[in-house]
């Protein structure tokens, strides 16, 4: 438990009906006797005049959560106040002067981590739902917060420790005769869990890409209306539209939804050979973010030959309105009228589904989950492998470590200061 006491406002900035001011640490009773002149019954939302050193601050909504038995695992409160600036800014300078500090970014979480209430993976799960601009970042990272993926790891962790603990058996009393299936039976769960890493790792990436967003490039030769047609997806003027070629020098994105997923949708320059130095940069970068893009969409004007494709690559023949038709295989759309955008949205919210869809178990959200979990599966192949038993013991400890690693169980304090850091003040 911290021996401090802190407070944030955990609404949104600005005016607003009302305002929710959350307290932390062990003065909160004092500070509501104080306040409220008596404490209220807990996790009970009662009506209470606020004063303090004889100035009316608000009349407020109070809450009372007596630890362990809240989100921090201490003492808290949340004051329901008038959205006011002015009222927030007294009842901030009467905490104040109470003897409680503003909250760091993340703190409330981060106290809730420290006192268990959370393991690491929990908590990265509530600065996701926080940030979840779609249903399906919703849907995952209420999963994640719901204990799924920790508790996968978790198990991993367990039938690792039931390995290590027979494998110093077997270190420790190498004259007592233990059966051979001891053995067995270890090197099978061994073997077990790391498939298992091993198949959780091979995903895709998917839950990344659904938690950061896809990027689809929107390539194809120069004037085919590859700025009107993003434009058109976006609902919004993104990209100047002439009738020059090569006005789209530079990368120009925006930000959609697409079947529930975030999709960034970049529009690159006019692919062509030219002795312009400017827009030959931009003919380089386009086919640099075409290369890392999760699709491309190649456009090229209705009724001219489609070029070579690479799979999965979508072709949108745009200007149909002109009445050319094909090229064969490609969907047929106008920028300018409209026809055929319903058509390449559903294919592209398609393919963005496909993309981040998963079944089974929660997939990995971070970058720093992954590294963990290949590092467990590189010791435990090491300790499948080990000549000694010695060896074998010290490999399984590793990959133990690194499980712990991801949810916060062991040497951790080098990663929180980075993720709690990510969190808004009142969180």
């Amino acid at each position: 438990m911290r021996d401090d006491t802190i407070f944030a406002l955990a609404s949104g900035a600005g005016v607003a009906a009302v305002a929710v001011m959350r307290l932390s640490g062990p003065a909160c009773d004092s500070v509501l006797r104080t306040l409220c002149a008596d404490l209220p019954p807990p996790r009970v939302a009662v009506l209470r005049r606020l004063r303090f050193a004889d100035t009316m601050l608000d009349q407020a909504l109070v809450l009372w959560f007596p630890g362990p038995a809240s989100y921090t695992g201490e003492d808290s409160a949340e004051l329901h106040l008038h959205g006011g600036r002015a009222v927030i800014q007294a009842v901030a300078d009467a905490l104040t002067r109470l003897g409680l500090r503003p909250a760091e970014p993340g703190e409330f979480t981060r106290r809730a981590f420290l006192n268990g209430r959370l393991d690491l993976v929990e908590a990265e799960a509530v600065h996701d739902l926080v940030s979840a601009e779609t249903e399906a970042q919703r849907r995952q990272a209420l999963r994640q917060l719901e204990g799924e993926l920790g508790a996968l790891y978790r198990g991993w962790a367990d039938s690792l420790r039931g390995v290590l603990a027979q494998q110093e058996a077997l270190i420790d009393f190498p004259d007592e005769d233990l059966p051979p299936e001891v053995e067995a039976a270890l090197l099978d769960t061994m073997r077990s869990v790391r498939a298992d890493v091993a198949a959780h790792l091979a995903d895709d990436h998917r839950g990344e890409k659904l938690r950061e967003g896809l990027f689809f490039a929107i390539t194809g030769p120069p004037n085919v209306g590859k700025s009107s047609l993003i434009n058109a997806l976006a609902g919004r003027d993104v990209a100047i539209v002439s009738p020059t070629p090569g006005t789209t020098r530079d990368i120009l994105e925006a930000r959609v939804v697409l079947g529930g997923v975030p999709v960034t949708l970049v529009d690159t320059a006019g692919l062509r050979d030219t002795i312009d130095a400017i827009e030959a940069e931009g003919v380089r970068r386009a086919r640099a973010r075409a290369a890392a893009a999760d699709r491309v969409i190649v456009v090229v004007e209705a009724g001219t030959a489609a070029p070579p494709l690479a799979e999965p690559a979508i072709l949108v023949a745009n200007k149909s309105d002109l009445g050319a038709a094909g090229p064969a295989g490609g969907l047929r759309v106008s920028a300018l009228t409209g026809e055929g955008l319903d058509l390449l949205r559903d294919r592209l919210a398609l393919e963005a589904r496909r993309l981040t869809e998963t079944s089974g178990p929660p997939p990995l959200t971070r970058a720093r989950h992954r590294a963990a979990l290949q590092m467990a599966l590189e010791r435990l192949t090491d300790a499948e492998a080990a000549p000694l038993p010695e060896l074998r013991g010290e490999d399984l400890r590793l990959a133990l470590r690194a499980l712990g690693r991801i949810t916060g169980q062991v040497g951790v304090e080098d990663i929180l200061d980075t993720l709690f850091r990510q969190f808004c003040i009142g969180k």
